[in-house]
């Protein structure tokens, strides 16, 4: 059982006090074919001034439960295996959290804490679809052909020409699986988080900038406003949203969201907004340097294999997965599944 500290993070300083969520999500196989496996991902591990795991608990009747850490990544899976005769394979998963808002002072360095020289060079590393060579680094080198100034400067320059270039596109399914490669060679830039924000790691991390994906789910309405930028209502069964952040010598991580700029330029009402409108152009602001923490943090991991999965790998774990005897469900059909996810904030006292 996990323990929940209820009032270890009630005040922060200068007022960005910490909040406390309890996120609920549970699968249920409506078509179980021999054993069922069923896999989901839980709360960042690594503990963050902005994100701190407060526990899990979980179930599965009639089956097996385990907790497995990915030792490259650090990332938490809770994996179960129901054998055959259970009626109805299902797995819950309850996880608290606590969140503040983060920043990062753009205008000067703050001397903060160098990164261990182990995770700066595996985030500059390619993954599977997202390649650092051929039409990336090509791309990378002619944002940047004209930009003089230290990584802070040409990271901007990496985010301002993704939030022009590319944008929202509400076809793509799910968050998008980050295919850089193909959205750079057929020249279609549309997508949605997993590939706009994916196309910023890529080119940083071309450039030589180490950055990385930070994959979650939006958990709580916007506090600025934006109908678009949080979760609405307590059900948060399809409000899966993933962020990049990119590391300068002298700041630290520094958050970067341009797929939730050209979130707000396609969603916020009434819609379809000018690049140049005043909505625009403050989110275009702050999402250089700060993140809005209405959001759980699942982790930073790509090209996942599955613990005891027959399956291929999965480019990034943020969605509920299962498997059964006639192979791997669609995540991202939580209605054939089916799985359901909600949210409740935890007022502290």
């Amino acid at each position: 059982a996990a323990q929940w500290p209820l009032s270890a993070f009630a005040a922060a300083e200068g007022g960005n006090a910490w909040r406390m969520f309890e996120v609920t999500t549970r699968v249920e196989l409506l078509k179980p074919s021999g054993v069922s496996k069923i896999w989901l991902p839980v709360p960042l591990l690594a503990d963050k001034d902005f994100h701190k795991s407060l526990g899990n608990t979980w179930s599965a009747p009639g089956g097996d439960v385990r907790f497995v850490t990915e030792d490259k990544y650090n990332m938490g899976v809770v994996a179960a295996e129901i054998p055959a005769g259970v009626d109805k394979p299902a797995l819950t998963v309850v996880s608290r959290f606590a969140t503040r808002d983060r920043a990062v002072d753009v205008s000067g360095p703050s001397g903060a804490h160098e990164e261990n020289a182990a995770v700066l060079k595996l985030n500059l590393q390619p993954t599977e679809l997202i390649p650092t060579d051929g039409i990336v680094r090509e791309t990378a080198r002619d944002i940047l052909k004209n930009v003089k100034g230290d990584d802070l400067v040409r990271a901007r320059a990496i985010y301002e020409w993704v939030v022009d270039n590319t944008f929202r596109d509400p076809k793509t399914r799910g968050c998008g699986w980050g295919d850089i490669k193909s959205m750079l060679e057929t020249k279609n830039f549309g997508g949605k988080c997993g590939d706009l924000n994916a196309m910023f790691v890529g080119l940083c991390r071309s450039a030589g900038i180490p950055a990385r994906d930070l994959y979650g789910l939006r958990v709580a309405k916007s506090n600025h406003g934006y109908a678009s930028l949080g979760a609405n209502t307590e059900n948060v069964t399809r409000a899966q949203h993933c962020r990049a952040e990119f590391y300068v010598r002298g700041y630290g991580w520094i958050p970067a969201d341009p797929a939730d700029v050209r979130k707000v330029v396609l969603e916020e009402p009434p819609g379809n907004l000018a690049v140049n409108d005043p909505k625009v152009q403050k989110m275009r602001k702050m999402l250089f340097g700060a993140w809005e923490m209405n959001w759980l943090a699942y982790s930073y991991a790509h090209d996942v294999q599955l613990p005891g999965s027959k399956g291929p790998k999965i480019p990034y774990f943020m969605y509920p997965n299962a498997e059964t005897a006639q192979g791997r469900l669609d995540s991202l059909d939580p209605d054939a599944f089916k799985y359901s996810m909600t949210a409740r904030e935890i007022k502290l006292s």
